[in-house]
């Protein structure tokens, strides 16, 4: 199998795989138990915490491990706006979001509290600048996405951090980093974020565990009040025994991207500039759509539907996608709100890429695009 759609999910690696089997079989205690077995587990759990903390760029006491990007996403949104709601009731967002920041925006609009939804610009940005007009009196939150899932399209959250600093703003900034963490160099301590979700079945750890980044320097009217509850887990922020499997996992799948970060990006890079530079030389009429960061490719062949070239790839072997696997075959939302065509969306292919792709399974790729042109579609070829 050729699997091109790492942005949907990435093959655990051994390094993540190995942690995981540890905690079940070896060090399986509870961490908040007081005997040995607890007191074991307990440093397993401060261990993967200071990995993903120092891939992150924060201290270990700022992050809170989670189920998964969506629960931080959710956690962010809806207790962010609910600790700030006595200063205002305005949050701002965009129109590209993944569904678990989209979702929980139409819950806090059930709730009363006004949304403003940015369009992005024909990349799939959104433009400081489109914020600072957005920007009100009694704007409380904003929650925008770093690296769009769909387009790899990146928004400046530092910049937009700076401006709301200087226009004395009170709002707290989140940001979705799911598809930048490990992707695009940022530290958390430096970024300018009041939130930063992450997940780890991204950065090849297993699905189900997730965190999420609050500073310490948000201000204590700001203080984030559980989304789950129950006892008093993860400093008394996330209630539920933790997931030690899937937290040693991410930790080490962390550690592992935080040693190569350098050399991934450079090759996703180069495997994405060789894809590109094949597809518009050999297929000819094929768009590239946003883009900005080395392991999202999104391209169309208008004409050439998605699902039928996906169903001819798959016979070979290769996996790729049409957008988000969060949206299950609907249209994407993310594409019609940059404006494309629909005779484009409706042929538009993601392709994502991981340290662990091959020069070959690209050249694979595009020779099954380029052979799925002709046999499948010789009159419009």
């Amino acid at each position: 199998m050729i699997y091109l759609d790492n942005a949907a999910t990435t093959p655990v690696c051994k390094a993540a795989a190995d942690a995981a089997y540890n905690m079940m079989l070896e060090n399986y205690g509870n961490p908040s138990s007081t005997h040995a077995a607890g007191r074991n587990a307990k440093k397993a759990l401060d261990t993967a915490r200071k990995q993903v903390a120092m891939a992150l760029g924060c201290e270990p006491s700022e992050l809170y491990f989670t189920s998964c990007g969506s629960e931080a996403d959710n956690w962010a949104i809806v207790r962010g706006a609910e600790a700030m709601s006595k200063k205002g009731r305005h949050v701002i967002s965009s129109t590209v979001e993944h569904d678990a920041v989209r979702k929980s925006l139409d819950e806090l609009e059930r709730r009363g509290f006004e949304v403003t939804r940015l369009t992005p610009d024909e990349s799939g940005r959104v433009t400081v600048e489109s914020v600072k007009n957005a920007l009100r009196a009694d704007t409380i939150l904003v929650s925008l996405m770093m690296v769009n899932n769909e387009t790899g399209a990146l928004t400046d959250i530092s910049g937009i951090s700076r401006m709301l600093k200087a226009e004395k703003s009170l709002a707290l900034l989140h940001t979705d980093a799911v598809q930048g963490f490990m992707k695009v160099p940022f530290k958390a301590n430096t970024l300018g974020a009041d939130m930063i979700s992450i997940s780890g079945h991204k950065i090849h750890a297993p699905k189900g565990i997730g965190a999420l980044y609050v500073s310490k320097n948000m201000r204590p009217v700001s203080k984030l009040l559980p989304y789950v509850m129950g006892g008093g887990q993860e400093s008394n922020m996330r209630a539920g025994t933790e997931n030690l499997p899937g937290i040693a996992a991410f930790g080490a799948a962390a550690e592992e991207a935080r040693k190569s970060f350098n050399r991934s990006v450079r090759h996703m890079n180069q495997l994405r500039d060789h894809a590109i530079a094949r597809l518009q030389s050999e297929i000819g009429d094929v768009v590239i759509i946003g883009g900005g960061t080395p392991h999202i490719l999104s391209v169309s062949m208008p004409g050439y539907p998605s699902e039928v070239v996906m169903n001819f790839l798959e016979r070979d072997g290769i996996c790729i996608a049409k957008s988000s696997a969060c949206k299950k075959g609907g249209r994407s939302h993310v594409l019609e709100a940059i404006g494309l065509q629909p005779r484009v969306i409706d042929s538009a292919l993601r392709i994502s890429f991981s340290r662990f792709t091959t020069m070959e399974d690209v050249d694979a790729l595009c020779d099954g695009l380029l052979h799925a042109k002709q046999q499948l579609f010789p009159t419009l070829g």
